[in-house]
Parts: structure tokens; sequence; C-alpha cells
């Protein structure tokens, strides 16, 4: 909600599809930058804790935007600052969260709760753009965001609600530097690991920011609105909730780099046909499939890389992963604003839609060379648990 609230703020102000780029880059470069640190940290001090910090400040700076934004004295610099030190917290936030969904469920139901995970994450995707929609042009951007604000009251009650047996600090006989290198040596050494990110970082970069217009289309394109943005994004969020829920209902991880090939190939094609589409039910109507695909393609990214990546390593991997996932849209937002002032937001998206529908049929091609190898590593990882379980006994 408060994201589609930040977008149409921003909007409004400024009438500028650059400013629109600045503020996702604002937000989502710390990610990029300090990733590595934040899994660093992940894999030396209690996860649960680092992500009941980084739920707090995250609070703090929802509260702070809200009262700027109600109070009239919001700028866009402003926005630009607190995106910024709020992809500082994310940097910190997304390493621990993702790593810690194995200290939750364990390895076997890994899969299932990535998805499950994914699906609730996309559930409030479905419904905080519509709610968005009507609560900016009914009251104004600002209660959205303080309405988030209030939100992670119950976040951070339900996490300090959990109980969990004494923790053990892992014992590290290298630096943290040194440990950062061994997260990005671990991925550029595994091929199939490394295939999957590299796919995820060329999505990222080039065919999630069409996000970032969304309010051009909504607005200057379609002529809906406030309440158009709200249906749109929320069309997105539909499909990527049910791309999750299927995601969640398999049952084995064979057959998902499959999965993930034609997730970006149908996410690539769908942004194609929106681009072209000037009537707002057809916009609608090209977003379900748009969400699904990516979704697939995201779950079934993270579901393989923590199902491959051995339990002392996955905190500096999941740095790496998140790097590919929201690291890289930083640059993606830039260079969707910037390019859609030169050439317009539909071709902006059409030219990210051919990118992804190119990405995805190369990985097509060379998975098949990687599947054997694949296959091995997930069969270490089974003998690691299961000698970790026969000791724990």
């Amino acid at each position: 909600m408060q994201s589609v609230a930040q977008s149409w703020l921003v909007y409004r102000l400024t009438g500028s599809s650059f400013w629109l780029g600045m503020i996702g880059f604002s937000s989502q470069l710390p990610v990029l930058l300090l990733a590595p640190l934040g899994g660093a940290v992940a894999d030396r001090i209690r996860r649960h804790r680092i992500i009941v910090t980084t739920q707090a400040a995250s609070m703090v700076l929802a509260f702070v935007l809200a009262g700027l934004t109600l109070s009239g004295l919001v700028r866009p610099a402003h926005v630009f600052a607190l995106g910024a030190l709020l992809g500082l917290v994310n940097a910190f936030d997304i390493p621990a969260r993702q790593s810690f969904l194995v200290e939750m469920v364990g390895r076997e139901d890994l899969g299932n709760a990535i998805a499950l995970n994914s699906s609730m994450f996309n559930g409030a995707r479905l419904v905080g753009p519509a709610v968005a929609g009507i609560l900016v042009g009914w009251i104004g951007e600002g209660y959205c965001f303080l309405g988030n604000a209030v939100s992670f009251v119950a976040v951070l009650a339900g996490l300090l609600a959990m109980r969990f047996p004494p923790w053990n600090p892992p014992h590290h006989s290298i630096s943290a530097i040194q440990g950062i290198a061994q997260g990005f040596q671990f991925v550029g050494r595994t091929p199939p690991i490394r295939a999957v990110l590299l796919l995820l970082g060329l999505v990222s970069l080039l065919g999630m920011p069409y996000v970032v217009l969304m309010p051009i289309f909504a607005d200057s394109i379609l002529h809906g609105g406030p309440k158009a943005l709200g249906m749109l994004m929320g069309a997105s969020g539909a499909g990527a909730m049910i791309g999750a829920l299927r995601v969640a209902a398999r049952r084995e991880l064979r057959g998902l780099g499959r999965w993930v090939s034609t997730g970006a190939i149908v996410f690539g094609v769908s942004l194609v046909l929106f681009s072209q589409s000037r009537w707002l039910p057809l916009s609608i109507a090209l977003l379900v499939p748009a969400g699904f695909s990516l979704m697939v393609q995201m779950s079934g990214t993270n579901t393989l890389v923590q199902s491959m990546v051995p339990d002392a390593l996955r905190g500096r991997v999941m740095a790496v992963y998140s790097m590919m996932f929201m690291g890289m849209a930083p640059f993606g937002a830039l260079y969707a604003g910037t390019v859609a002032t030169r050439i317009g937001a539909p071709a902006t998206v059409l030219c990210a839609g051919l990118v992804c529908i190119m990405g995805g049929t190369a990985f097509a091609l060379y998975w098949p060379r990687l599947r054997q190898g694949a296959r091995e590593i997930l069969a270490a990882r089974r003998s690691e648990a299961e000698e970790s379980d026969q000791k724990r006994g």
C-alpha cells in the first residue's frame, strides 16, 4: 500500500518519470551495495534478533513519511532520503529473513515454505494496491503511509512471541570480509546457482522496473488515475499470488529449472503485450499472467538456491540472491525512468519484455547441461541434513 501511494505522491509532486526512477533507485541501491555485509551479519548473529531490529526501523521510517505527508511538508527529496534509509534497512533484513525460513521449517519443507511466504507477500500486493488506489483518491497518500506504519505493530508482536532453543553462536576463524568473499566464490564455482541468479538479475534489472512506470500508464496512457493504478497493481499481485500457491503445491524439485525459464519467457511476452494495450480492462488482464510468471520464476529461483546452499553459507549466498533480486532494481528503475523520458513508457516496457524473452530462452537452452550437476549438489545437501539430524538425535 505504501509503495503504490509513494509512487503516486512522487508523480503528483513532480509529474516526472525521471523522479519515479530516482525514488526507486534510492530505495534499492543500498541493497546492492550492502547486502553482502548483511549476509555476513546473518551468518554471525541470531537472525531473529536482526529481523526484530530491522522491522522496528522500518516502522519508524513509515511513521516519519506519514507525518511529513499528512503535515503537507513532504518534498521529493524527503521521499528520496527515506527511501535510501529503508534500502539500508532492507540490506540487512532480506538476507536474514530469507535465511530464517530454514530455521523455522527445516530443509524438507523449504520449497513449500518459500512459496507460501511468497503467497502471503503477494496477498498483500493484491489487497494493498487496491486499498491504496481508493484511499489515495479519497483521503490522500499520508493515511496509506500511516496504515503501513501501524501494521508493523502486529509484525513485531508476532516476532517477539516466537520462542527458540538456546542459540550457540557459530565459530568463525576468518574475518567478515573473507566471509563475504566465500559467499561470492561459492556462487561463482557452482554453475546451477550462478545460472539461475544471472537470469534473476537480468529480469530484475530490465523487467521488474515496469512497476516504476505504472503511474504513467494509469494516468497518461489509460486515463484512469489512482484507482486504475490500484487495479493494475492488484492484478499483478493476484497473478503473483496464484503463481506462489502453484509453486507451493509442488511436491518435488524436479523440473523446477524448466519452470524458471518458462516463467521468464511468459513474463516477457506479457510485458510486450501490456506495452501495446490502450484499454484498461485488457491491461489489467495482461498483468495477471505477468505477475504469475514472475512469481514462478522468483519462487523457483529462491527454492533452488536455498536447496543447494550449505547451511554455513546460507546468509551470504542469500545476500547474493538479494543483490540479484533487489540490488539490480535501482539501476533498472533509473534506466526505466530515464529511457521513458526519451522514448515513452510503452516503448521502454516493450524493450524490457523482449530482453526477458531472450534471457529466458537462453537459460532454457543452457539449463540441460547443468541439470545433472544440480542433482548431485541436492543429493549432497540431503546427506548433510540427514547426518546433522542423526547427530542431534
